[in-house]
């Protein structure tokens, strides 16, 4: 199938989707970009804004293997991989758990709440997201269409952990996610009884004519298809070397010392994630070649969770963090 092809069922998608999480455009397009990327996604926002609604919508529209969990204070990293019960004879079984029930045809793993499950839990993801396999039962199962998407709430901190920052880096985004500011999209979420059952909702998304078993092929294949120039080249390396030493490119912070700012910049992982997020944004607007605004539009998705200020700073962590992502912008010089 031809890039024109699948993007025009990309469109369809992603028009589909907004019929459900409506007033989130451009937290969509980007849910879609990473689809298409074939990165891990990350969902942060209050409670109640529609993350659980948006990757149900997206799982569902993906077709494949679907399991969810939730995160929780006792939940250990084998409650992902078997379950123990009783059966109707009294006898002890033991049976697949969320990661093994669909084999390798799992491909979509939703983890609820991620912040809640512990740290050896997040180990056990992890190896999940890198690798697409775990090893259990004395061998290993493989999951070639994963992609996991987990959200987490910014409002609640009591018997949470802190993701480390090798599963932060792991996810290709993340994506904040607000209460919409249009009136009348309020109205609609509040008074129009269609958004007020989630599962009917979902369940009347049309189908996508995208199989899911094809994407790995076509996201390797639209890699290769999308240019990127040598200028554009060294525009997102010198965004890399800008995370690292800000102060260098002349990015000032309100009542920071900036040679003190920094505990740690973007990895080169990271900046791979950036630069497979652009190909996919410029092929979604209809071209064959990167242009600066598709590193831009998706840079501080893809840099924020990979930028880790000294201890000095982290405490004003969430008011610092987007005003060094403007200030890199602003400094670097687009080709």
């Amino acid at each position: 199938m031809q890039l024109t092809d699948w993007l025009h069922k990309a469109l369809q998608f992603e028009k589909h989707i907004n019929q459900v999480v409506i007033g989130q455009q451009d937290v969509v397009r980007l849910m879609l970009i990473t689809v298409f990327a074939r990165g891990h996604v990350l969902l942060e926002g209050n409670v109640g804004v529609g993350k659980t609604t948006l990757l149900r919508a997206v799982a569902h529209g993906l077709g494949g293997g679907y399991q969810r969990i939730e995160g929780t204070i006792d939940l250990m990293p084998s409650d992902l991989i078997y379950y123990t019960y009783l059966d109707k004879d009294g006898k002890p079984r033991v049976d697949p758990g969320p990661l093994l029930h669909h084999g390798e045809h799992l491909a979509t793993f939703f983890f609820n709440e991620i912040n809640r499950a512990r740290p050896q839990v997040h180990s056990l993801l992890l190896r999940a997201m890198a690798e697409r396999s775990i090893a259990a039962f004395n061998q290993d199962y493989l999951f070639p269409h994963l992609q996991v998407f987990a959200d987490r709430n910014r409002v609640e901190k009591e018997e949470t952990f802190e993701l480390p920052a090798a599963a932060k880096d792991r996810f290709m985004m993340e994506i904040n996610i607000d209460v919409p500011s249009s009136d009348s999209v309020l109205d609609e979420l509040m008074f129009n009884p269609r958004f007020h059952d989630t599962d009917q909702l979902i369940s009347q998304l049309p189908d996508s004519g995208m199989e899911y078993t094809q994407l790995n092929g076509f996201a390797e294949k639209l890699q290769q298809n999308i240019q990127i120039s040598a200028k554009l080249k060294q525009y997102a390396l010198s965004l890399w070397r800008a995370t690292q030493k800000p102060q260098d490119f002349g990015v000032t912070l309100s009542d920071v010392v900036m040679p003190q700012l920094m505990l740690s910049g973007a990895s080169p992982r990271g900046m791979s994630y950036l630069i497979r997020a652009a190909k996919v944004r410029a092929w979604l607007h209809s071209r064959d070649y990167v242009l600066p605004e598709d590193v831009q539009a998706v840079f501080a998705p893809c840099m924020g969770h990979r930028l880790f200020l000294s201890p000095l700073y982290a405490y004003r962590h969430e008011q610092l963090l987007p005003a060094l992502l403007t200030g890199l912008l602003s400094a670097v010089a687009a080709p």
